[in-house]
């Protein structure tokens, strides 16, 4: 797929007003049955390094025999393609207007009884400045709302990174969540094989659990920064650019000023008021 013109102006248009752009088709069915199959096997040979089965897993939990895995790119040539792969690079630098770094992979495996992602925004996690980062989302199978599509607050990334608070560890596998003011709502995002997802590191989101008995709710996952960023957090380090070549970022500090909603005669406003007392190393 080449994006055209039109289709660049509509994307971008889109991304800058809800947060998000849905991109449909961007990867084969060829293509993504052999990432699947890829990553299943992967999975199949035991532990890596990165690995993630969630805050107060039990023995029980699905996630411990599929635990999310991270940062495959360092490791694995066809995630290292995947990552910089040119049609990602023309979608980002379209919606971005300059092509951006990559700085993490992750495949969700998120089989079925398995919990979901608190509501959260990424950059809170990778603290990219200045700008901010982007994922790339792609399905590797069907997402719905039965096997835990992600579920999006349109229109959030005007928002500044929120305040964060206790997740319920019972339904989230990561155990720190944001709150939304009283008109805030989070919509699913149904998605077929293929399907890319790009949306802003503040555009608030995060998944239900998997209540299916037989489906996977696989996803491959790639996060990147502006191309203007100067720092990022450590663990992101190092940064590539979209031709696979390494850079040196400044590491970024956590903590700082963090947004709580106000009620105000317009409605609630999320004003800089808090300090960010919860810090984790990763997304």
């Amino acid at each position: 797929m080449s994006v055209s013109s039109n289709i660049d102006v509509v994307l971008r248009e889109e991304f800058e007003r809800t947060g998000y752009t849905l991109v449909r088709g961007l990867f084969g069915t060829d293509e993504v049955d052999r990432l699947r199959d890829h990553y299943m096997e992967v999975r199949q040979r035991g532990p890596r390094s990165h690995d993630f089965a969630g805050h107060d897993s039990t023995d029980r939990d699905p996630l411990k025999r599929y635990p999310r895995m991270a940062q495959m790119h360092r490791w694995d040539e066809m995630s290292l393609q995947w990552i910089i792969d040119p049609r990602i690079d023309e979608i980002m630098t379209s919606l971005l207007r300059r092509s951006p770094y990559a700085v993490q992979t992750m495949v969700y495996f998120k089989p079925p009884g398995s919990r979901g992602q608190a509501l959260h925004q990424d950059n809170f996690y990778l603290k990219a400045d200045p700008g901010t980062c982007v994922a790339a989302w792609m399905a590797l199978d069907r997402v719905d709302e039965a096997n835990g599509c992600l579920e999006v607050v349109p229109g959030s990334h005007r928002w500044p990174i929120l305040c964060t608070e206790k997740a319920d560890t019972t339904v989230s596998f990561t155990d720190v969540t944001v709150p939304l003011p009283s008109t805030g709502s989070a919509v699913p995002v149904e998605m077929e094989p293929g399907d890319v997802l790009f949306f802003h590191g503040a555009l608030v989101h995060g998944s239900n659990p998997n209540v299916t008995t037989d489906r996977f709710r696989r996803a491959l996952i790639g996060h990147y920064i502006q191309g203007e960023a100067e720092r990022v957090a450590q663990y992101y380090h190092p940064a590539l650019r979209m031709d696979g070549t390494e850079l040196m970022l400044e590491v970024a500090e956590g903590g700082g000023a963090c947004g709580e909603w106000t009620e105000t005669p317009d409605g609630p406003v999320a004003v800089l008021t808090g300090t960010q007392t919860i810090t984790r190393k990763h997304e």
